[in-house]
């Protein structure tokens, strides 16, 4: 299988505090990898790292060939939940997912609709995003991370606020994009998420991989 990211000696520190501590991974095409941990294990602090939102103390993160930070400063082809998704309250789905694509300008409203009818949202509704539920906001995250359609998803806690219903369609979702040979990289509290959808699962403890 094909490398599609390597991390390598990856150490991030805030002043004193060592968050990430000489993490070593290897992430292959077409698999969905769980990490899971406690809450300031340093899921989280990977996943930015990654996606070149942070810069590493050592080490580094190679993404496609290239290394985050020195060949180019974010990651190419990459779709990301991190965090709450933020959106515009005052648009629509579809015009946010609009705005968001305007940045890079290499899909159009036919990819935007897709997305959005893939995570069972209506494209032509005209609630705005303030007045939706925070499964609605989950789910609108999602058909950003996917929009452009991405080779690797990173995704952290994609399940959030989302019915018994919502959790089995993007199980569904996730698991077909893996079949289209898409890479994902998962963090989630949920033990039943990780045992269905993942091929190989990571604990991080303290900053480190297990």
């Amino acid at each position: 299988m094909a490398e599609m990211i390597r991390i390598e000696n990856l150490t991030k520190k805030f002043g004193a505090v060592t968050v990430l501590d000489q993490v070593d991974l290897s992430i292959e095409k077409g698999k969905i990898y769980g990490i899971v941990g406690r809450n300031g294990s340093g899921k989280t602090v990977l996943f930015k790292l990654i996606a070149g939102y942070l810069r590493p103390t050592k080490g580094q993160v190679v993404v496609g060939g290239k290394v985050i930070g020195r060949d180019t400063d974010f990651a190419d082809n990459i779709g990301i939940i991190i965090e709450n998704p933020g959106f515009l309250k005052g648009y629509t789905g579809f015009k946010n997912l609009a705005y968001l694509a305007g940045i890079r300008n290499v899909i159009g409203e036919a990819e935007i609709r897709e997305s959005m009818e893939r995570v069972g949202l209506d494209p032509d509704s005209r609630k705005k995003v303030g007045k939706y539920s925070l499964g609605m906001k989950q789910r609108l995250g999602i058909a950003q991370a996917i929009m452009e359609n991405p080779e690797i998803l990173i995704l952290d806690e994609p399940m959030n606020s989302l019915d018994n219903q919502g959790v089995e369609e993007i199980r569904k979702i996730l698991m077909g994009l893996r079949d289209e040979g898409k890479t994902i990289i998962l963090a989630s509290h949920n033990k039943e998420d990780i045992e269905i959808l993942c091929d190989e699962v990571y604990e991080m403890n303290q900053g480190r991989i297990f």
